[in-house]
C-alpha cells in the first residue's frame, strides 16, 4: 500500500439536536484528534474536518417536541458543538454545519450530477402519511415492531434491537412519531439511488480492497466489525435506496428537476457530502485548492465514526462518490462500537449521560484527565463501560502516581542539585564511576531504548490501535520513574556526583521526550511540560519526526545549559465527595421520560385477544444466528411438540444464559423466515425504554404447552 503525504481525516458529523456525552468523544472525535495530531507530527499534511448535521428528522422532532424552529434547535447545538470541541482539545482544521449555504449548494451539485448521469431511478410509491399532522412520515418518524426479532421500537429505516435495514411499510403495527395516530399510506414519488448496480464493485472494495484489479486499500487493516457489518449488507443483497424525502426541513432538491417542488434531500446523501462542502470552506479560508484532497493519489481519506454509521460511510457514500466520479474512496473507515455508563446505555432521552460541557464546567482544568480515560476504555473492538470510580483511579493511580509522579521527581531534583540548569555531564560517569550501577548500560543505549519504545508507540498509532499507543506512552513514564529508582540519585549524590549528571540529564531526556509523545492523546499536558521545560512551543508540523531523528543518533532532546522552570503538579488527585457528586448528580438527572416509552397500539376487541394462543415452553437450546448481533435461533419445547423460534434477545441474554428458562410462547404466530431461519412463534419480553429485556415467565411449576389466559 502507499505511504500517503496528505491525509483528509473526518469525524462523524454530530446531529445538532442535542449536547456532545462521552459517548461521542469514545466514538469518534478522541480517536479522529489522536490520528490527525500525530499524521501532523509525523510531517505529514492533514485537514481535519467536521461540522454540524444539521437536517434530517432528529432535528424536526425535537423542534417539535420544544415549540420552536428546526433553525433554531440548529443554532443552539451547532455554537456549543463548536465551544466543546475547542475546550476538549478536538484540532479540527475547520468546523462547518450543513445549513450552510455553500453546503446546500455542494449537495445539490451531487444531485444534479446524478441525475444528468441517470444514476436515480424515479419509482412512484405509496409511503406512510399522518393525516393528523397533514405530512408524509420521513423512516424516523414512524415507529412499530420489527418483522425480523419483534422489538416493539423498531424505526422506519433501520431495527437499533437486531440492526436490520428497514422499509417503514414492513414494520408491524406502525404509529406516528409526531402524533402518535396510526399512518395510511399515500402515493409519492421519489428519487432512488440504485444500490444493486453497485453490488459487484462494492463486494470487490469491501473484500479485497480493489476496484477492477487496483489495490485501494488493505482490507486486512480494517476492524472485523467494519468488514463484518458491510458484507451481512451485501450477502443479503443491496436494494434501491430513495434518496429524498417529503419534508420541509433540509436541502431542496434542485428547482429545475421537474417533480422537485416539496423535496429534500435524504439525509444520509446530504450530511457526508458535509465532508466535502467543510473541505471547500476551509480552502477557500487558506488558499487551497479543496480537490487536492478529494481527487488526488497522494492523499488519503479516513472517516471515524461510531458503529451505527458504518454502512453509511462504507456501502452508500463510496456508491454516491464513485457514481459522480473522480473522488477518493476511504482508505479506512475505523469504526468504534458504543460506551455504556454505570452498567447502562447511555441515553440521551433518558438523560442518563455525562455531557461533556457540563463535565467541563464541573471539573474545570482537567481537560486531559477526561481524554485519558476515553481513550483508554475506548470501544476499538467491542462495547465499553465508562464509571466514575474508574476515572478517579485512571487519574489518581496512573496520571497521578504514574506520569504525574515522574515528571515531579525529575523536576525536583533538576532544581535542587542544579537550581533548574541542566548540567554538563560525563557519558561515561554513570557505569564508571564510583557509583556506577551495574544496571546503566550507557547513556547512549538508554536512548535507542527510549527510541524503540516511540516506535512501537508510532506503530500502533498508525494501525488506529490508539488504547495500545497510550498504554505504550505510560510504559515508557514507569520506565522513567524505574530508571531513576534504579540509580537512586538521591543516594548517589552523596559518593558520586558526576554520575548523578548523567543519571538526570537522561531522565530530562525521557521527559522531554514524553513531552512530544503525549501531544496526541493529552495535549494540554503537552503545554503545560513545555512552560515547565521552558521549551518552544510543540510544533505538530513534524516535531515527532525531529525526536525520533535525534534519538536515533544518540542526539539529545534539551541540552545542557538550559535552564527549566519550578517544580509544578500536572496532575492533582480527585477526591470521593467530588466522584460521589457525580455520581449523584447522574442518578438525580435520570428523569423517566413519559414520551420515550413505546405508545400504546391501537384499541383490539376481546374477540381478537383470543385469537391469540399463549402457551408455556422451556427452551432447549441457544444459539447466535450467523452474521447478527442480536439474534438467537432458540428451540423451544411445547411438552406436546418442539419449535424453532429466532428471537432479538441476544443483546439482553447469552446463549447458555437461557438454556432451561421457561417462557411464554406466542404459539399461533404465523411462521416466517428471519436471516434463513423459519421462525415459529414469538417468545413475549418486557422491554425498558433502555432496550434492556427480560422474559415473561409463568410459574416455574406448570407443564411446557399449558394455555395462558
Amino acid at each position: 500500500m502507499p505511504h500517503y503525504q496528505k491525509y483528509l481525516i473526518t469525524a462523524a458529523l454530530p446531529y445538532a439536536n442535542g449536547p456532545l456525552h462521552i459517548g461521542h468523544l469514545a466514538g469518534a472525535y478522541l480517536s479522529s484528534d489522536v490520528f490527525a495530531r500525530f499524521q501532523r507530527m509525523f510531517g505529514k499534511e492533514v485537514v481535519f474536518v467536521c461540522g454540524s448535521d444539521e437536517h434530517g428528522a432528529a432535528i424536526t422532532m425535537k423542534a417539535i417536541k420544544e415549540g420552536i424552529t428546526p433553525q433554531a434547535v440548529v443554532d443552539k447545538y451547532h455554537e456549543l458543538f463548536k465551544d466543546t470541541f475547542e475546550k476538549i482539545g478536538v484540532s479540527f482544521d475547520f468546523y462547518h454545519r450543513t445549513s450552510d449555504k455553500l453546503h446546500h449548494e455542494t449537495s445539490q451539485e451531487f444531485f444534479r450530477n446524478l441525475y444528468d448521469k441517470g444514476v436515480f431511478e424515479t419509482r412512484e410509491s405509496e409511503q406512510y402519511y399522518d393525516a393528523k399532522a397533514e405530512q408524509f412520515l420521513a423512516d424516523r418518524y414512524i415507529q412499530g415492531t420489527c418483522p425480523n426479532c419483534d422489538y416493539a421500537e423498531a424505526y422506519g429505516d433501520q431495527c437499533e434491537h437486531c440492526g436490520s435495514s428497514l422499509s417503514p411499510t414492513e414494520l408491524i403495527n406502525p404509529v406516528s412519531k409526531i402524533t402518535g395516530e396510526k399512518p395510511v399510506l399515500k402515493k409519492t414519488t421519489h428519487w432512488f439511488l440504485a444500490l444493486n448496480e453497485d453490488e459487484a464493485w462494492l463486494k470487490e472494495w469491501v473484500d479485497q480492497g480493489t476496484i477492477e484489479g487496483k489495490q485501494m486499500h488493505d482490507p486486512n487493516e480494517w476492524k472485523n466489525h467494519v468488514v463484518g457489518q458491510c458484507k451481512s449488507w451485501l450477502d443479503t443483497g443491496l436494494h434501491p435506496r430513495a434518496m429524498t424525502r417529503d419534508l420541509d426541513w433540509g436541502v431542496d432538491v434542485p428547482q429545475e428537476i421537474e417533480g422537485s417542488e416539496g423535496k429534500k434531500l435524504y439525509v444520509w446523501l446530504d450530511a457526508p457530502i458535509g465532508y466535502i462542502s467543510a473541505t471547500k470552506a476551509w480552502a477557500e479560508k487558506n488558499g487551497k485548492n479543496w480537490e487536492d484532497y478529494w481527487k488526488s493519489d497522494d492523499t488519503a481519506l479516513v472517516h471515524f465514526i461510531g458503529k451505527d454509521n458504518i454502512v453509511f460511510h462504507c456501502i452508500i457514500f463510496p456508491s454516491i462518490l464513485k457514481s459522480h466520479g473522480d473522488y477518493n474512496l476511504p482508505v479506512n473507515v475505523p469504526a468504534n462500537q458504543f460506551m455504556n455508563l454505570e452498567g447502562r446505555k447511555i441515553s440521551t432521552s433518558k438523560n442518563w449521560a455525562v455531557w461533556v460541557h457540563e463535565y467541563l464546567e464541573d471539573l474545570p482544568g482537567r481537560e486531559d484527565e477526561l481524554r485519558y480515560c476515553m481513550i483508554k476504555n475506548m470501544p476499538e473492538q467491542k462495547d465499553s463501560e465508562f464509571t466514575w470510580k474508574n476515572f478517579q483511579d485512571c487519574n489518581n493511580n496512573e496520571l497521578v502516581n504514574n506520569l504525574g509522579n515522574f515528571i515531579n521527581r525529575v523536576v525536583v531534583l533538576t532544581n535542587k542539585y542544579y537550581d533548574g540548569e541542566l548540567p554538563e555531564y560525563d557519558l561515561w560517569a554513570a557505569i564508571e564511576g564510583p557509583g556506577a550501577n551495574e544496571e546503566f548500560t550507557s547513556y547512549e543505549g538508554e536512548m535507542l531504548h527510549l527510541f524503540d519504545k516511540l516506535h512501537v508507540m508510532y506503530e500502533h498509532i498508525a494501525r488506529y490501535d490508539f488504547r495500545a499507543g497510550l498504554k505504550t506512552l505510560m510504559e515508557i513514564s514507569t520506565l522513567g520513574n524505574q530508571f531513576l529508582q534504579n540509580n537512586a540519585p538521591w543516594q548517589l549524590i552523596k559518593t558520586d556526583e558526576e554520575a548523578v549528571k548523567t543519571v538526570m540529564m537522561l531522565a530530562l531526556q525521557y521527559v522531554a521526550a514524553i513531552r512530544i509523545a503525549c501531544r496526541p492523546f493529552l495535549p494540554f499536558t503537552s503545554d503545560r511540560l513545555t512552560t515547565l521545560l521552558n521549551l518552544a512551543p510543540v510544533d505538530e508540523a513534524g516535531d515527532w519526526t525531529t525526536m525520533m531523528n535525534a534519538l536515533a543518533e544518540g542526539d539529545d532532546l534539551i541540552f545542557s545549559g538550559h535552564k527549566i522552570g519550578k517544580p509544578i503538579h500536572l496532575f492533582t488527585r480527585i477526591d470521593d465527595e467530588t466522584i460521589a457528586a457525580q455520581v449523584e448528580k447522574l442518578e438525580q438527572s435520570n428523569i423517566p421520560d413519559p414520551t420515550e416509552y413505546a405508545p400504546m397500539k391501537e384499541t383490539i376487541q376481546y374477540d381478537d385477544f383470543v385469537k391469540m394462543d399463549l402457551r408455556t415452553a422451556t427452551i432447549l437450546s441457544a444459539e447466535k444466528v450467523e452474521k447478527t448481533d442480536k439474534l438467537l435461533k432458540l428451540q423451544l419445547d411445547l411438552g406436546f411438540e418442539q419449535r424453532t423460534v429466532v428471537s432479538g434477545i441476544a443483546g439482553s441474554y447469552k446463549p447458555e444464559d437461557v438454556v432451561g428458562k421457561q417462557v411464554t410462547l406466542l404459539a399461533n404466530l404465523a411462521p416466517r423466515k428471519i436471516r434463513g431461519v423459519e421462525s415459529q412463534g414469538m417468545i413475549l419480553m418486557a422491554a425498558d425504554p433502555d432496550d434492556n429485556l427480560c422474559f415473561i415467565n409463568p410459574d416455574d411449576s406448570w407443564d411446557n404447552g399449558m394455555s395462558i389466559s
